[in-house]
């Protein structure tokens, strides 16, 4: 419920003599694609975007009654969700980084949005879902 929140509110505001510019996660990915900034864009693409939705339909597909995957495969969606879950703040780091560095400058005035906190309790909540998740049942009869 909150990754469409997350996703399409404002994670920042920023304000630039006088001009103020408010844009969400995709508008920012499109943003910094379309002037050259591929590393950070792609980054911000892959852990705001891709990560979290591959995140939320493996632990889906781990939690189902009727298990879809064999225990191998179960056991390697787990491992690849956990290694996953390591990248899940990267972006809100580069964020807070991005506001650090604005900050020294006295021309530009940079505030975190609502999409910001909405996008950090999901990624909490994702971090307690797969804290909260019983590996051990990857290995119980179907």
């Amino acid at each position: 419920m909150l990754f469409p929140l997350a996703i399409g509110l404002p994670i920042l505001r920023v304000e630039q003599l006088g001009h103020r510019h408010a844009t969400n996660v995709w508008q920012g990915v499109v943003e910094l694609l379309a002037a050259g900034e591929w590393a950070v864009g792609l980054v911000v693409l892959v852990c705001s975007l891709v990560i979290p939705v591959l995140k939320l339909v493996a632990m889906l597909i781990l939690s189902l009654r009727r298990p879809m995957l064999g225990r191998r495969h179960r056991a390697l969606t787990y491992r690849a969700v956990e290694w996953l879950g390591r990248w899940g703040m990267v972006d809100v780091l580069l964020v807070a980084v991005l506001v650090a560095l604005v900050k020294l400058g006295s021309w530009v005035q940079v505030e975190p949005g609502p999409g910001l906190f909405a996008f950090t309790a999901m990624v909490v909540c994702s971090l307690l879902s797969t804290a909260c998740f019983d590996p051990h049942s990857i290995w119980e009869d179907e």
